[in-house]
């Protein structure tokens, strides 16, 4: 059976997330088998490579696997993403053309930014491949019973008399 976005549960504007020394940005793939082959694999586990600049236009190297390839003659442009014969990442922070499989684009940074982001010029940069944005899901929820006449307002923080703003009492929302 062929994979497909629909059974790899990839959408058209499914994200990835880039953290580099601690600082996380996103990145929009585009709908390609090696993307859908990417997010498969990062579905399991977040994936961390080590890249080192190259030819002062980009960071690269071994993801330490391959993914399917659909290379074409590219214009990598800063903040492209790209695969390099078909097991090696690219991440740019200048111009090149090349042969490349593209895998998406770095979300709202500029060229500087960029630069400073993927440690430009820097070697052995420890770049962490993930689909979650380190948020983390709401497992359960459980109530406490407040035995006090209290006003809960929205920070959390209780309040006897309060004047105005939005409070919860007695699980209702109190408008004052």
């Amino acid at each position: 059976m062929a994979l497909t976005a629909m059974t790899l549960g990839v959408n058209a504007q499914q994200k990835m997330y880039l953290t580099i020394g601690g600082v996380t940005k996103s990145v929009t793939l585009v709908n390609n088998s090696a993307t859908q082959e990417l997010v498969l694999r990062l579905q399991s586990a977040p994936i961390t490579v080590t890249l080192n600049s190259s030819g002062g236009f980009e960071i690269w190297g071994a993801l330490g696997f391959s993914l399917t390839t659909s290379n074409e003659q590219v214009n990598a442009q800063p903040g492209d993403i790209m695969l390099y014969n078909g097991s090696n990442l690219c991440m740019f922070y200048g111009t090149n053309s090349w042969s490349y499989t593209r895998l998406g684009h770095i979300d709202g940074l500029s060229e500087s930014e960029l630069r400073t982001f993927l440690h430009a010029g820097e070697s052995n940069i420890s770049v962490m491949l993930s689909i979650n944005n380190g948020t983390t899901a709401i497992h359960g929820i459980s109530t406490v019973k407040r035995v006090s006449d209290e006003f809960i307002g929205l920070n959390g923080v209780g309040a006897k008399n309060p004047i105005r703003g939005i409070y919860i009492k007695d699980g209702r929302k109190i408008v004052k």
